[in-house]
Order: C-alpha cells, then sequence, then structure tokens
C-alpha cells in the first residue's frame, strides 16, 4: 500500500473516531434533557407526597395518644382528659390530666390545680412547623360527619363539643370529637374520636372530588 492510500485510510479512521465521539456526547445531551424534565415533573409530586407523609405520621401519632389516654382511664377506673397546646411554628405539647372533683377535666380545674397532671407535659414528634392543627387556605372542606354542608369555625381545629380536651370515662367512652391537620398548603387529615365507642379513626381529605377518605 503506497503513502498515499495508507493517509486516505488513516483520515477516514479519524473521521469515524470523531463521529463516534460526537454521536455519544449527542447521546449524553439527550439523556442529561429527559433527567432535567423528569427532575422539573418529579421532585414537586415528591415534595408533595413527602408533605402528605407528614400529616399522616402527625396524625397517627395523634391516635396513639388518644388511645393510651382512654386505656389509662379503664385501667384506673377514672376520668382523664387530654389537652394540647399548639405554639404556631413550633412543636405541639400536651398533657393527660385525672379529674380532681368529680366534674370531668376542664380548663378551669387544671389551670386552678384541682385536676392533677399523669405525668410531665410531652411534646409530639410529628407535629410543628409546617404540620400543624388547621386548615389548608381555599374553601372550606366538607363536613365529614355531614357531607351535605361544610365546616365552619375554620379557626377552631381541636373540637370535642365546645372544648379543646379530649375526655374519657372509665367505662372507655370518650367526648365524641375531631382534630383536624394540616401541611398549611394542600393536605387536610382529621383524628375522629367516637364518643359511645372510644374508637379512633382518620380519614384524608380529597380537595378534588371533595371528599374525606
Amino acid at each position: 500500500m503506497g503513502r498515499a492510500s495508507a493517509g486516505r485510510v488513516g483520515a477516514r479512521q479519524v473521521g469515524s473516531r470523531k463521529g463516534g465521539w460526537g454521536f455519544q456526547l449527542y447521546e449524553v445531551l439527550v439523556v442529561l434533557a429527559i433527567l432535567t424534565i423528569t427532575a422539573a415533573v418529579g421532585i414537586p409530586r415528591l415534595l408533595d407526597w413527602t408533605r402528605g407523609l407528614r400529616v399522616d405520621l402527625a396524625a397517627n401519632e395523634l391516635v396513639g395518644v388518644l388511645r393510651r389516654s382512654r386505656s389509662y382511664a379503664v385501667r384506673h377506673s377514672t376520668k382523664v382528659g387530654v389537652k394540647f397546646w399548639p405554639v404556631p411554628g413550633k412543636r405541639v405539647t400536651f398533657g393527660l390530666y385525672r379529674d380532681g372533683d368529680g366534674d370531668g377535666v376542664r380548663t378551669r380545674d387544671i389551670d386552678s390545680g384541682v385536676d392533677l397532671p399523669v405525668g410531665p407535659p410531652q411534646q409530639l414528634a410529628h407535629m410543628g412547623g409546617h404540620v400543624r392543627f388547621g386548615f389548608p387556605p381555599g374553601p372550606a372542606p366538607k363536613d365529614p360527619g355531614d357531607p351535605s354542608r361544610r365546616l365552619d369555625r375554620l379557626d377552631d381545629p381541636i373540637r370535642f363539643n365546645r372544648s379543646d380536651i379530649a375526655s374519657f370515662n372509665h367505662l372507655g367512652g370518650s367526648t365524641p370529637g375531631s382534630l383536624y391537620l394540616t401541611d398549611s398548603q394542600s393536605h387536610l387529615s382529621v383524628v375522629r374520636l367516637f364518643g359511645r365507642t372510644g374508637k379512633v379513626k382518620v380519614l384524608r381529605y380529597d380537595p378534588i372530588s371533595e371528599t374525606w377518605e
């Protein structure tokens, strides 16, 4: 093979390598573009899922607090009440109190020292910051107990009749009521306490269909 022929073959090989590298770079750019688009779509969904998970964890923690309080009332044959102290932007504190004068656990009796605490106040691990007692912005949600009407008193997310104390008696019955939780954006859950049985149930609100599930 002459020098001229060898030179042409070498040029074709170099050109082939250059073309190969160019094609690989194009593939990389396409993959990066796909990843960028996927991230742009996926990250908001991931963040939304994370916020919903935090609300679920907080709701389940409240269920545990209420069940332990009911168990205490039955085990010690007494009336007890759970009182919550939410502070905006901070952890929520709760305390369990034992009835001291036979009229049930009341705020004024707690303040006066008649109803004594059962142990020190405790903090809820999954409440605080963006997860709080309350309702997300937007239209008032439907009432989980009566879907034909919307909730009122959206400034009152802790509802046990007109009190903010969940009370239990020695038979396991309770004050019926609801605890509404939100991530301050779109998620809303309710922890419902049923009076006759003292049982607890968690429901999540779908703002699109306006139903509780």
